[in-house]
Order: structure tokens, then sequence, then C-alpha cells
């Protein structure tokens, strides 16, 4: 299986303690969103999980206990933009996650690391030739520590529109022109520039819109085949692996104001009030009524060595 760490907080960035202490202890417990008194359960077992993907905007906090998943196949997407302050009030410095993203892929291998440049808005400060400029410089700079990079334009939830007043929708005239100039900056840099979700509208500039965590990604950055049954495509168009996430919502204190896992910052607030590194669970503790299920978990790797191309 593939077990998932990003889609609703930023478990390196914030929980990288937690996150350790359930790794020592060999399970970790996650509280259904929907149903809030059921409890799945996954063992932390490298015999059982594949690869564990980890997307964070600060590895940083993660760093100095990377042996202790050595043991587990990993995949990282690491995201870096040129916002400031006023939209990402606690994201650190690009040059501070760069040099976090050059330590990973050292010790990983460039192949197990990966870019992603979004959500990309566009406003009075926020340029059209910003976000080039800004771009380039990130590409230029990783151009030696992976192989591709993941974008995506800014997408207007509820939550978004809310949290973001006068945010607004990149026009296409503005998407072609990145998906022309990423395309080359990529060329320049050796990079694979991918997008999320954004259709096949930039393909004819050379970018690729297979998808950013998918089947064929994981594989390249484990090495190894995997044999996972067919899914329904998220959106209409995302195959990418996206099940199986350990985090909760309301909990990332990055602040950003085009988030789309938070509600509002004093839910988090009280939320991570309420954290317990030594808990098994990533918010609060077990109650009285609460009702824990195990998940079915199996390996995905393709183990079958008869496998051989028939030649007539």
């Amino acid at each position: 299986m593939i077990l998932n760490t990003g889609l609703r907080t930023d478990i390196p960035g914030f929980f990288s303690k937690w996150f350790c202490n359930r790794i020592d202890e060999g399970f970790v417990y996650v509280r259904s969103t929907y149903a809030k008194n059921h409890i799945y359960s996954y063992q932390l077992n490298p015999e059982l999980i594949d690869c564990i993907i980890f997307c964070t905007k600060n590895p940083k906090p993660m760093l100095q206990n990377l042996e202790k998943i050595d043991k587990f196949n990993q995949y990282w997407q690491i995201t870096i933009t040129p916002y400031e302050k006023d939209i990402e009030p606690n994201v650190p410095p690009v040059d501070d996650v760069l040099e976090s993203f050059k330590y990973l892929s050292d010790k990983l291998g460039k192949e197990k690391v990966s870019l992603r440049y979004d959500p990309i808005f566009i406003n009075e400060k926020y340029t059209l030739e910003k976000h080039i400029e800004s771009f380039e410089y990130i590409a230029s700079s990783l151009s030696e520590y992976t192989t591709e990079a993941v974008i995506s334009f800014i997408d207007l939830y509820e939550k978004t529109i809310r949290n973001f007043p006068g945010v607004r929708e990149v026009r296409k005239e503005e998407r072609l022109k990145i998906g022309e100039e990423f395309a080359r900056i990529g060329r320049e840099n050796d990079l694979n520039i991918k997008t999320c979700v954004e259709g096949t509208e930039l393909d004819k500039f050379g970018l690729d819109s297979s998808g950013c965590m998918t089947r064929e990604v994981v594989e390249r950055a484990i090495g190894q085949n995997l044999n996972i049954p067919k899914q329904k495509a998220r959106n209409g168009e995302c195959y990418c692996l996206l099940n199986n996430d350990i985090g909760s919502y309301n909990t990332c204190n990055h602040g950003c104001l085009y988030c789309y896992a938070n509600s509002n910052k004093k839910l988090v607030k009280r939320n991570l009030k309420i954290h317990n590194p030594n808990s098994p669970l990533l918010i609060g503790e077990i109650k009285e009524n609460d009702e824990i299920r195990e998940m079915n978990q199996k390996s995905f790797i393709d183990t079958d060595k008869s496998k051989q191309t028939k030649l007539f």
C-alpha cells in the first residue's frame, strides 16, 4: 500500500516528533473525517507499506530523524513558492527550503524528491513576470537535485475565497504564457515539468499532464514495479494515489491564505492545543465511544519473477 502524509496537513513541518513516535511504536490511528467516532488503524510496517509520500513546505524538522524512516521507501514533494509573509505567514524563506531540499536529495537520491510550485495566482505584487523569474531561480537552483517539478493554478474553493479576499482565477492567456516559459526553463534545467489536474491545455508546450503521484511516479521513486488495482479517476482526470492519508484537516500552521485544508485560524489554533506527540492520533486522544477499525493493508510490489516477454 501507499501511505500519504500531506493531503490534509504538513507532518514534517509541524508534527515530525509525533510521526517519529508512531514509527517507533509501529502503528498510527487516523480519525475519520466523516464519522467522528470511527478510527482507522494502520500498521507502520515496511513489508506492508511500499512507499510513504511526504508533501511539505518545510522538511527541515524531519531531517534530523531520517534514520528512523530509512527502512521505508519514500517519495517527497516539497513546495517552494515566491510568496512572502503576507500570503504564507509561517513558511520558511525560499533559500532555507532550497537547502533542505538539497540535503534530502543528497541523502535519498534525486528521483525521490520533487519540486511543487503551486498554487500559482497572479495579482499586482505577484505578477506574471515575477512567477517566471522566481521559477527560473528555483529550477536552476535544483537542476542537479531533482528530475521534475509540478505546477498548478489556484482553485477557488469556498474556504479560499473566504480567507483570501480579492483572489482571482489565472486567466487563459496568463496560463499559456506560464506554460510556455516554464517549459523553456524546464528544458534549460533538465526538469520534466508536470501539471496537476489542469487538463491538457499546456501539453503543446511540452508539459506533462499524466499526473503527479501516479503509479508510474511511485515506481520510479522506489525502483520497483507495483501491481495496483485500477481506480476511478478523481475530478474525471486524476489517477494519483491519494488514499490512506494519516493527517487531519485544520491542523496546518503555515497560515497560507489560499489553503484548502484549513477552515479558519481559530480552529487550527484549538486543534494544535490538543495535539499530543505521544498520542496514536495526530489530534486529541481515544474516546470511550470510539470504534477502532484495522485497515486491510497489503504490499503492491510485483514479486512475480516468472514474467517474460513473449518473442513468438
